[in-house]
């Protein structure tokens, strides 16, 4: 009969923690932060915003009342 055989455990992280992530978890979201940035420094390309009067007469409305 033999006996099992014992794999040797990991070290823990300090904390006890496993603190690696996968590179997506970090390239993901500093892409869309990047996206977004571009986006603010570049109003231009948002026409939509300003090309429905309506919309701006009712943004315009409810700064009125905001300020009262």
């Amino acid at each position: 009969m033999s006996a099992p055989a014992h794999t040797r455990p990991r070290p823990a992280a300090p904390g006890g923690v496993d603190t690696r992530l996968p590179w997506w978890a970090l390239a993901l979201p500093a892409l869309a932060f990047a996206g977004l940035l571009l986006l603010i420094l570049n109003p231009a390309d948002a026409q939509a915003a300003g090309s429905d009067p309506v919309i701006t007469h009712l943004v315009e409305r409810v700064q009125m009342l905001i300020a009262r």
